[in-house]
């Protein structure tokens, strides 16, 4: 029996983790990913400057880790055919997140539908980190439709996109990155300047992904038109440079109306450099205030977000996915042929 070659193996273990995802969602406890949270935690704690270069340099040594540790993962593991597809299954399904973000988003949409707003913006928080006190019905289940489509986009699409591109270390050191962006990327006092190269790297490994994203969910649409006019339409409008793309064609799809204002939690207006010696995250210096962000209306002439557009967004999800997979299988295959080939041309 003639060996799975290096590419087959990759595609072998992508189906698996992604199967494993579907079927056992993100582990409750020791996740890989949420330990690579703390020890970025803990590394900020000691090197944290209100500065780009000492961000820079956290970034650098976060995500060059993560990438070294799993290039050496898969140079040693990786030298048996199922050793490779047993690695690559194992990272495939620590880096998705798609099974648990339509878990969360349903769990909201249920408590909507059984009028229960209470529930529902308590739980909102496990999905964005909007500030829910003021929101109705209406806005909670926007911000639900919008959480989905852009976390198909990190959450799913763009990890399997550098997974096809650069296998497994490309799935890890994605995760890497977004997660870093996720803690330090945001626009507060305390990351403005420290957080500036997580964000920009962000910005930069999500943009392949973001527009894959909008073009599988064009071709899983009930109406592809609809869908693609609105992406290509408003797609650039957002503020994000690919946050819009996957917001865009989800509300052509689904035929709503997205974006608009936002609002986040408080925010500490500055914060000292952290001790390192402490455990615990430093106290806010001065009075929290509110971020408010008004943003474009993505879709404007269809209708607003209703309660069942959950559901809808959800199976949306899936269906980009299960594309998404497809894809990466395929040319990740085709690129180890071509590169195949052109290293026996030369």
């Amino acid at each position: 029996m003639r060996p799975l070659t290096r590419a087959a193996a990759f595609a072998l273990g992508a189906v698996a983790g992604y199967a494993a995802d579907a079927r056992f969602a993100d582990p409750r406890r020791g996740h890989p990913v949420a330990l690579f949270g703390s020890a970025a935690t803990r590394l900020e704690r000691r090197v944290w400057r209100d500065d780009r270069a000492a961000g820079a340099g956290y970034t650098a040594l976060c995500v060059g880790a993560v990438a070294a540790g799993a290039l050496a993962l898969d140079r040693t593991v990786g030298r048996r055919p199922l050793g490779r597809a047993a690695l690559a299954a194992a990272a495939t399904w620590t880096v998705l997140g798609g099974t648990s973000l339509t878990r969360e988003a349903r769990t909201i949409g249920r408590s909507l539908a059984a009028g229960d707003l209470t529930a529902a913006r308590e739980r909102l928080p496990h999905l964005c980190g909007r500030d829910p006190s003021a929101l109705d019905g209406q806005q909670v289940a926007r911000a639900v439709v919008e959480s989905v489509a852009e976390n198909t986009a990190d959450a799913v699409v763009n990890a399997l996109a550098w997974g096809a591109l650069a296998g497994t270390p490309g799935l890890l050191a994605f995760r890497a990155v977004n997660t870093l962006d996720a803690m330090v990327g945001h626009r507060s006092p305390r990351y403005a300047r420290f957080g500036w190269a997580s964000a920009r790297l962000d910005d930069v490994a999500g943009w392949p992904g973001a527009r894959l994203t909008a073009l599988l969910t064009v071709a899983a649409a009930p109406e592809p038109r609809t869908a693609w006019r609105v992406w290509r339409r408003d797609g650039s409008a957002h503020p994000s440079p690919n946050a819009g793309q996957a917001e865009s064609a989800f509300a052509g799809a689904v035929g709503v109306r997205l974006g608009g204002t936002l609002r986040y939690p408080h925010e500490p207006k500055g914060a000292p450099e952290p001790r390192a010696t402490s455990e615990e995250p430093p106290e806010a210096s001065a009075e929290p205030r509110e971020r408010v962000e008004h943003r474009p209306v993505l879709g404007a002439e269809l209708r607003p977000v209703t309660v069942d557009d959950i559901e809808r967004a959800c199976t949306l999800s899936r269906r980009v996915g299960a594309l998404a997979l497809g894809t990466t299988v395929a040319g990740h295959v085709l690129l180890r042929l071509l590169f195949r080939k052109r290293r026996g041309g030369a």
